[in-house]
This record gives C-alpha cells, structure tokens and sequence, in this order.
C-alpha cells in the first residue's frame, strides 16, 4: 500500500476531502484528514488503517483513548483527537434519531405492515431518550409463541446496548383486539426483558386503520 508522500496531490486524504467532499473519502482516508501527519518511522495512512480496525472492534461506538493509544506510534494528543471526534458524531447520529415515546409513533413508522397479508412481527429499539436506533422484521407467519423466542427478539437490543424495545405486529384481517397468543406471547417477552435488563415498553397491533396498545390498554 502506498505511503502518503507517494500519493498525487489530488488523492492525499484533506486535498481529496476539499476537491471531492467526505463521501468520497474511505474510513481509513476521514481518519488520515484528521490525525493530518503520522510520527517518524509510521505513515499516517497506515497508522489510520489500524484506528479504523480499532473503531470496528468497539462495543457500542465507544472509544476509549486507551484503546487507541495502544497503536505504536498513536500518543495522548492524537488520540484524544479522535475519541473526540468519534463521540461528536455519535452524538449527531442520536440527535437525529427519530423519536418513539407512544404507540402512535410506532403505528406511523410501522403502518406499511398493515397492508400485509401474513402477519408480521416486529422490533423496535431504542436509545435512552427513546431516540429509534433500528426497526427491523422477527418473524413472518401466525403468531406464537414458537416462533417469536425471546432470544430472536432480543438479540439485536443487546447488540445495540438498546435501553427499551417496542415489538409489534400487524392482523391482516384488519382487527385491532388481541388474541389470547397475543397476549402470552407479550407477557413471555416483558418478563425475558425484565431478566436482561432491556424493557419491553409495549406491544403494539398494527392495522391499516388503527392500532391496539398493551401499554395503553394495560396490559403491561
């Protein structure tokens, strides 16, 4: 891979970013733009490949100097640099998350499903100010209690370090009430919640016309 001073002037990662914008730039490339220069004996690019590897591994986003400052060659200064600029745009991403906190919310942002003739069932998760970090499908068919398991539903909350989680699911008859398998398969997951730490905040049915809350009915 070729060093930084052996690049054309047109593809050094802040010349590149000023002629052709952020988007065109690769990870390892916004990271070489902000470090600016490596140390003696370490180019930046390849320095910034390993920044990149090392932001990959991170739970949750979260960058820690430490971490960084375990690249030969990365001091206090730069590391800060970049666990700075990572949490800043964290904290756009979160700002920008669109807000669930009713069932009406979640009946906008899941309505599409109330159009479909199998019965979908659905996840939400969310950020500690019920900022939506993902809404995402669990299972297709009847509902029951096989085949909505509390491990598939909350698999991707513990991933995300979700604080909350909606689930719903759309009647293609277009009946709002819940059925007696609604309602256990809801009791099962509020308590599967309940253990690992991750509450379940409702259920919610889904039509094209309406919806049916378990928490504003509660049912929770």
């Amino acid at each position: 891979m070729k060093k930084i001073d052996e690049l054309y002037d047109g593809d050094k990662p802040r010349e590149k970013l000023m002629k052709k914008g952020v988007k065109a730039l690769k990870s390892y490339e916004l990271v070489a733009a902000i470090l600016g220069s490596g140390v003696r004996g370490r180019d930046v690019l390849g320095i910034s490949r390993e920044i990149v590897k090392v932001l990959e591994s991170c739970e949750g986003g979260v960058v820690e100097p430490e971490a960084l400052m375990r690249i030969h060659g990365l001091g206090e200064a730069k590391a800060a640099q970049i666990a700075a600029a990572v949490e800043l745009g964290m904290r756009r991403v979160e700002k920008g998350r669109q807000k669930i906190d009713s069932a009406q919310k979640v009946w906008e942002v899941l309505k599409e499903y109330g159009r479909k003739r199998q019965e979908y069932f659905l996840a939400v998760t969310l950020d500690g100010a019920s900022g939506m970090i993902a809404k995402r499908v669990i299972s297709i068919g009847t509902l029951n209690q096989s085949l909505v398991h509390p491990r598939e539903v909350f698999a991707d909350a513990i991933a995300e370090r979700a604080a909350g989680i909606v689930v719903a699911h759309n009647h293609p008859s277009g009946q709002c009430f819940p059925s007696r398998e609604d309602r256990r398969v809801t009791q099962r997951l509020v308590e599967a919640g309940r253990l690992l730490g991750i509450e379940l905040l409702d259920h919610v049915i889904i039509t094209l016309e309406g919806y049916y809350s378990f928490s504003e009915e509660g049912e929770m």
